[in-house]
């Protein structure tokens, strides 16, 4: 690239993330994806940037360094090692970039909270090596225009006009059987009762939201987090008022490329290359308070580098509030409270670690 180390402005970059997202098997640290943040750091250690940028999954904070499927966790089971714990991989994380001596600030960033027509949320990591006074983006847009915001942009405004590159991979016809009866903006639960256990499967004996199964997208929301299988049963991104998946190029338009921008490969990776970006807006935002600090008079605090922290005291509250696992519900683990009061042997329930991310205060 012809720099030299400590040359160049900002290293950016999202390592491979499938391995922590709460979509995929969880394969965390033990899933080779899951080590290319080290990769990421190798690269931010040798270059020296003066700022980094890291994007990943909001699903590392509370994945384990390794996973355990939740039918194993429990009575009758191993009890559950350090490293299963939740939180444990978003520890290693940390623990590596505090190597580096970098000033880092993370948060879980929304990118419809910066005109992206997209409920997006990311975790991203700021890193600055001469420990300047980093911030993430404050929101421009919000959910009714909360705030006095703009509200979030949606799905009718960011397919307004001539879309491009029509290709589409499409639903297969047992899930177009379901799809065609379920209105904008519903789901399976709109489904009629005496169909939905067919519908999903063994899903159906599952639990959580599972909000993805058959769904239909409505025109005056954002788009839902886009993924790279729009025709999965489970992960469905159905066209508001026809029976399609999403094209190519409306989920281009939805992470706001340029409509010359060309995708090259087959449908499904197009999709892949789509779903795994980051949207223009959201990488914009974040680029402004690093082209902003460049601007101003270097405030550099060598006090502040090796430090990593996290000034959003919601989500300091959610970490704090997180469990170091969680369970199956009783009528699928078939054990009492007591049971498991026992197989937990006492140990502690709740995190405490979240103080290691707290900013220092008086």
């Amino acid at each position: 690239a012809g720099l030299r180390r400590g040359g160049a402005f900002v290293v950016s970059g999202g390592p491979s993330c499938q391995a922590f997202s709460t979509a995929g098997q969880r394969g965390s640290l033990e899933d080779p994806r899951g080590e290319l943040f080290r990769e990421f750091v190798r690269i931010v250690d040798e270059a020296r940037p003066r700022f980094f940028i890291m994007e990943n999954v909001r699903g590392l904070l509370s994945a384990a360094i390794r996973h355990r499927p939740l039918n194993k966790r429990g009575p009758g089971h191993p009890p559950l090692a350090p490293d299963e714990e939740l939180g444990s991989a978003l520890r290693v994380v940390v623990d590596d970039l505090r190597t580096l001596g970098y000033y880092v600030k993370f948060d879980v960033l929304n990118a419809a909270d910066f005109g992206v027509p997209q409920d997006r949320r990311r975790l991203v990591f700021l890193g600055s090596r001469d420990g300047e006074p980093i911030r993430m983006p404050a929101p421009t847009h919000a959910e009714g225009g909360a705030g006095g915001l703009t509200p979030w942009a949606t799905l009718s405004q960011a397919l307004a006009g001539t879309g491009f590159d029509p290709d589409y991979y499409d639903f297969s016809p047992g899930k177009l059987k379901y799809l065609k009866r379920v209105p904008a903006g519903g789901n399976w639960r709109d489904l009629p009762k005496d169909e939905q256990a067919a519908a999903l499967g063994k899903a159906h004996e599952s639990w959580g939201g599972r909000s993805g199964f058959f769904r239909r997208l409505d025109w005056d929301k954002p788009s839902p987090t886009l993924n790279t299988r729009p025709d999965s049963k489970a992960t469905s991104l159905c066209h508001p008022t026809e029976v399609r998946p999403l094209t190519v190029g409306e989920y281009a338009q939805i992470q706001q490329f340029p409509s010359d921008w060309a995708f090259s490969g087959s449908v499904r990776e197009k999709y892949r290359q789509l779903g795994n970006a980051v949207p223009l807006g959201l990488g914009e935002a974040v680029g402004r308070v690093l082209a902003e600090l460049a601007s101003r008079r270097r405030q550099a605090d060598p006090s502040r580098c090796g430090v990593v922290e996290c000034d959003n005291l919601d989500l300091l509250a959610r970490l704090a509030n997180r469990p170091l696992t969680i369970y199956n519900p009783p009528r699928m683990r078939g054990s009492d409270g007591a049971a498991l009061s026992a197989w937990r042997d006492g140990r502690q329930i709740m995190r405490t670690d979240f103080r290691d991310y707290a900013p220092e205060t008086d």
